[in-house]
């Protein structure tokens, strides 16, 4: 097993499944011990188990807590749980993979509500200040640390029922880049990266995912969707040493799909 990131630890809120598992996978495969946050049913939980036994497999130190990672009122309780896993240990990557959020149109039937926008930008948005500074507060944070989130093209190309999900992308945005500006004292850095449209679970709750499955083929120039691996890659990358000069932007990793 490689062990570049030996004796590191990352955080990553979001990680059973689609961008958050592969990210998981590609860091535990370098060596990175993982705290996983993910919310999961009862009968979910043997099929996400199976995943974690192969990150397990690398030989990692692995703690998975099954809790809504988006609940203020239980993230006293949470960090409480990521510090009796460190021991002493501090947190060298950070990376925000929530997808909570409403995907309603705004005229019609079942519109969007000002709850539902509100969950939306909280959930997928300011969630990510919200762990960012329980973290600084609580001392937990590695020096350097990387700060590292998922944004996606509709933060400024509107899609149908996806206006709450569009708001909450653009809050993300923009707390990711006063984050690298006040937090840049204390080393440590933050990025998004906005993958190209790549099928997961979350993609497929979009009222129009066909339709956008089959435009990102014709846009993509290596006519290729992107996968979560290739996403995981760009994961990798940020989180070495050598990106440590990086901070304060959006990352595209869809093969060139932005650009037509």
């Amino acid at each position: 097993m490689v062990t570049e990131f030996k004796d590191k630890y990352a955080l990553i809120l979001g990680g059973s499944s689609g961008l958050g598992y592969a990210s998981a996978l590609k860091l535990a495969q370098h060596g990175m011990n993982l705290i996983i946050f993910y919310r999961a049913a009862r009968m979910q939980m043997e099929q996400i188990e199976a995943r974690f036994d192969v990150l397990r497999s690398y030989d990692i130190q692995l703690v998975t807590i099954n809790s809504d990672a988006t609940r203020e009122d239980q993230l006293e309780q949470n960090l409480s749980k990521i510090e009796d896993f460190l021991k002493g240990g501090k947190i060298s990557v950070l990376l925000h993979s929530i997808s909570k959020g409403n995907l309603k149109p705004l005229t019609g039937n079942q519109t969007l509500t000002t709850n539902d926008f509100q969950q939306t930008i909280h959930s997928m948005g300011i969630s990510l200040y919200s762990w960012t500074k329980a973290l600084y507060d609580t001392n937990l944070f590695a020096q350097p640390a990387k700060i590292l989130s998922f944004t996606s093209e509709g933060s400024t190309k509107p899609m149908k029922s996806y206006a709450a999900v569009s708001a909450a992308k653009a809050v993300l945005e923009a707390i990711n880049r006063s984050i690298a500006i006040e937090f840049a004292p204390y080393q440590i850095t933050s990025n998004c990266i906005q993958a190209g449209v790549t099928d997961t679970l979350s993609l497929s709750m979009i009222p129009i995912y066909g339709e956008l499955m089959a435009a990102s083929l014709k846009r993509n120039p290596h006519q290729e969707l992107t996968t979560p691996e290739r996403v995981a890659n760009a994961v990798y990358l940020m989180s070495r040493e050598e990106a440590s000069w990086i901070t304060g932007t959006v990352i595209k990793v869809d093969g060139g799909e932005n650009l037509q």
